[in-house]
């Protein structure tokens, strides 16, 4: 099975109360495929500048993360973020942002990865992300992320992605801005209507929750004791996700077959990965994560959580 990313590849520069980080390697396409690939080959497009260094795209490539719908921008230059962390890591202070390539970014799909089965739309415009889906050729499930800046400025199109897509992916805020809802379960119910037949709110952590129809399922997070850098935490968890579930489905069988069971199996996979993100700088940690390893932490979750 197949599953195709589209979204930001970046270099941020990183302060937490651990340390800091300068123009590491990052982005949302960047930590999904990562966490992806622990599971399934993964298909990435995004853009970047002629300053993205061959190490990052060696990188990637040696984790089994096909990077040809990479674009390449002559004497552009890289998407960058600037973060700093509280001291109690729960709040973050964006410093800065450059754009640079990103911000005129136009997905092309390459013609060999339109047959995509499973595809994730990471943040971006509901315009841009509506783009993609027109290059597609019918995959068996979407899922998406947002944020509060396009639900704010873009929301009749965002109402119009999700029209199209088989699950949303976002966090508790993001859910009760969509929603106008004060309560995150009505926020989720809420969405359902919208839409999706399946939503992920994630509430940091407290875990998240899965919204599948009429079933309502919290799941909590993993307790680790040394968070240094919560960065891509989100994104890795989406990667996890949607890998897990790509190789879980088997054979094209068509949304429909996409069971509870499977999304529930997903997300804990997506809590452990995520996790493990959060362990070192920028993506240290979940490049030099195995299989095997987020296997274990899940047996792990698994008994954690079981009554």
């Amino acid at each position: 099975m197949s599953l195709l990313v589209v979204g930001s590849v970046a270099y941020d520069t990183i302060k937490t109360p651990h340390g800091e980080a300068a123009e590491a390697l990052g982005g949302a396409a960047v930590y999904f495929s990562l966490a992806a690939r622990l599971f399934t080959p993964v298909r990435l497009v995004g853009v970047v500048g002629e300053d993205f260094r061959k190490a990052d795209l060696d990188l990637l490539s040696q984790s089994g993360v096909d990077s040809s719908g990479l674009e390449h921008v002559r004497g552009g230059r890289t998407f960058r973020w600037t973060g700093e962390y509280s001291q109690d890591m729960n709040r973050r202070e964006t410093l800065s942002v450059e754009l640079n390539v990103f911000a005129d970014f136009k997905p092309k799909v390459p013609a060999a990865f339109r047959d995509s089965r499973f595809v994730f739309l990471a943040n971006a415009s509901p315009v841009t992300q509506l783009s993609v889906l027109e290059q597609m050729n019918r995959p068996d499930f979407v899922m998406a992320d947002t944020m509060d800046l396009w639900i704010q400025t873009a929301h009749r199109d965002l109402l119009a992605l999700l029209k199209r897509i088989d699950g949303l992916l976002v966090n508790d805020s993001e859910a009760i801005l969509l929603t106008d809802r004060h309560n995150v379960i009505e926020a989720g119910k809420a969405i359902l209507d919208m839409g999706p037949s399946r939503v992920v709110i994630k509430k940091g952590e407290h875990g998240s929750i899965l919204f599948d129809g009429g079933q309502i399922i919290p799941l909590p997070a993993y307790p680790i004791g040394s968070v240094k850098d919560p960065t891509g935490a989100g994104d890795s968890f989406a990667g996890a996700l949607m890998g897990y579930l790509t190789t879980s489905s088997g054979k094209p069988r068509g949304k429909a077959e996409v069971e509870t069971r499977a999304l529930k199996q997903a997300i804990g996979y997506g809590t452990v990965v995520a996790s493990l993100t959060c362990e070192d700088f920028g993506v240290r940690r979940i490049a030099a994560a195995s299989e095997a390893e987020a296997r274990e932490r899940f047996e792990r979750y698994k008994e954690l959580i079981s009554l």
